[in-house]
């Protein structure tokens, strides 16, 4: 009897044994297949229609949760980003780990039908081994782990001084306790909506989000011209390279890490096929481009060298639409928070129960407290974000996204190992490891040395004589109605 769809269903399931013998069809065969792989009696059921029972999402549904799955708190630092690899090398930097990006997602998914898998750790496995496997487990987890730990950071900076400037508390306060507001976030948004088994009820969601980061990306594009004038200029600001090649890398690749959830997405999809994973991918990592770099340009043209890991402490604590950004963008994480813990989850019960853990109310419920929980503790020990992110991108996303997708897929693909058509996948991996041993080197270095940041406190220009007040509306309606009365 056919068994309901859950989150097992979606992600990370261990499928027990590896068909190794599919990897016989070429790129046309892969392309028209409707459904990937055989499922065991804990997946998906097909009926003979092949439509699948449980939650799925169209294309656009799906392109809403893929977008909202890239655009996370990375997002915020890539301003930091053009600051530290310089603004022409950044900006070029955010195309072509776009374009990287790209290519690595859709041979993730490819490899995974080749050998009839469909978990990013079932596809390890059939390249590696166990070795393998448990490799991908720890950085599988530890990716959205420090994810959500950030998540946390951006939360409790950001709602703090909008509680504080609405309700005008001292810093003594419950409300100007920025562990406090994390707590009460995590209780009252971020665990219910991580309860969810599955991702497709997250599309109306997504949309929202969506909608915030839009709203947000305008606020950012009008200060260019309110406030701009405000922020002392940086001799080197729009230099072509910077010092952090490494770091702005490190950054980047966080900002459009999505991997650890490809195969959640990919099963979410339906009438999944490589063709229509390859069109949505395409979409979807072009959207959050576009949304990546006007983040980083329109910020940074802002503030060039005082651009801050988390872009919203650059604004001053008087500034009410900086508040309401601030408390729009907390909202945008607080609603991708659940897809960083619907990964953890499933790693967890893989690691502990064999990917077969109690299919109860109770289990379920209690995994998700400790997993909140223990990133609440993390995060209260955290400040600087954008270490924080670097640290993230080079340790685990540039392994994930770039790293062991061009190995399995180098492994797994039928013919000779030297042939042009695999030459993509060659550079992948290896622009992945220079990035990866480099990175990490320095941001241990950093580390050591001691990490400097501004978060939390108010920034030099603010409190400055010709400090910014809040004359916000006056100001826009006096741009419109000068703009109105031109001839």
């Amino acid at each position: 009897m056919a068994t309901s769809a859950n989150e097992n269903t979606y992600i990370l399931q261990e499928t027990g044994s590896v068909n190794s013998t599919n990897n016989q069809g070429g790129d046309d065969d892969l392309a028209s297949q409707s459904t990937a792989t055989p499922r065991d009696t804990k997946q998906l059921v097909f009926e003979p229609n092949c439509n699948r029972l449980g939650p799925t999402s169209n294309l656009h549904q799906t392109g809403f949760n893929y977008v909202n799955s890239i655009i996370g708190s990375g997002v915020i630092g890539i301003p930091y980003a053009l600051r530290t690899g310089g603004f022409g090398f950044g900006v070029i930097l955010i195309m072509i780990i776009a374009l990287l990006t790209d290519y690595s997602l859709c041979i993730l998914v490819k490899a995974g039908n080749m050998v009839g898998v469909n978990t990013y750790q079932d596809l390890v496995r059939a390249a590696f081994g166990s070795p393998g496997y448990w490799l991908l487990t720890f950085i599988q987890f530890l990716y959205p782990f420090i994810a959500m730990i950030s998540y946390n950071v951006i939360i409790g900076d950001t709602t703090t001084k909008v509680l504080i400037r609405i309700f005008n508390v001292s810093q003594n306060s419950l409300l100007a306790n920025r562990n406090a507001v994390v707590f009460l976030c995590s209780i009252l948004v971020t665990f219910p909506l991580s309860l969810y088994r599955n991702i497709s009820k997250l599309n109306k969601v997504s949309l929202i989000s969506l909608l915030f980061v839009f709203f947000i990306l305008s606020f950012i594009f009008l200060r260019i011209e309110t406030f701009s004038d405000k922020i002392p200029k940086s001799d080197d600001a729009y230099d072509m390279v910077g010092p952090g090649i490494t770091e702005s890398i490190g950054i980047i690749a966080f900002a459009y890490m999505c991997h650890h959830s490809s195969f959640l997405l990919y099963e979410s999809l339906e009438n999944p096929t490589q063709s229509r994973w390859n069109r949505i991918t395409h979409i979807s990592v072009s959207i959050s481009c576009l949304i990546i770099l006007l983040f980083g340009v329109f910020g940074y043209t802002t503030f060039t060298g005082y651009s801050q890991g988390d872009l919203l402490e650059n604004y001053c604590n008087s500034d009410d639409w900086a508040n309401v950004a601030r408390i729009l963008f907390s909202t945008t994480i607080m609603l991708t928070y659940p897809i960083e813990c619907f990964v953890v989850r499933e790693v967890v019960e893989n690691a502990i129960w064999d990917g077969k853990p109690p299919e109860t109310k109770t289990h379920h419920t209690m995994i998700t407290v400790a997993i909140v929980a223990t990133c609440f503790l993390f995060s209260t020990f955290t400040d600087c974000l954008g270490i924080v992110l670097e640290l993230n991108g080079v340790l685990a996303a540039v392994p994930l996204a770039f790293i062991l997708p061009a190995l399995c897929y180098l492994k797994l693909d039928s013919g000779r190992a030297l042939e042009w058509r695999k030459a993509p996948a060659f550079l992948l991996a290896l622009f992945g490891f220079a990035v990866a041993i480099v990175g990490t080197f320095l941001a241990v270095v950093r580390v050591i040395d001691g990490v400097k940041c501004s978060h939390g406190k108010e920034m030099d220009y603010c409190l400055a004589p010709h400090q910014h007040t809040n004359h916000t509306v006056s100001t826009l309606l006096s741009l419109a109605a000068n703009h109105t009365s031109r001839p």
